[in-house]
């Protein structure tokens, strides 16, 4: 069963070939004629109106095919580089807890020849 467009489309259709007949005829146009005319070409340009706009709709389907595809890519190397950066930071936090503990040795090991020192002063003293 047709749906109710497809059936004022034909009857449009069929009423502006009849009007076109008149004109090929010579005969004049009432103004129900032209009405006709006028709507037969409305018609004619919604129908190329919305064929474009389903080509315009594909394409705008496929650019956020593509802008989502883009997305992944850039979210899977910003992931990498997180990763990267994670690992970077990783090791100069161990490297840095290293020199911490070497620093505190060689601190502990001046106060304990600061303490000698002032032993051997006192020593001498006496």
């Amino acid at each position: 069963m047709a749906d109710a467009s497809s059936i004022a489309y034909d009857a449009l259709k069929m009423a502006v070939e009849h009007v076109l007949g008149k004109i090929r005829e010579g005969k004049k146009l009432s103004t129900e004629d032209v009405l006709i005319l006028y709507l037969g070409t409305i018609v004619s340009d919604l129908k190329e109106i919305r064929t474009e706009i389903a080509r315009l709709d594909s394409r705008i389907d496929e650019t956020n095919k593509r802008i989502d595809e883009i997305s992944r890519s850039l979210s899977a190397r910003i992931d990498e580089t997180n990763k990267r950066i994670d690992e970077l930071a990783r090791s100069l936090s161990t490297r840095i807890d290293e020199t911490n503990k070497r620093i505190d040795a060689v601190q502990a090991t001046l106060l304990e020849i600061q303490k000698l020192l002032i032993e051997l002063v006192k020593s001498r003293q006496q």
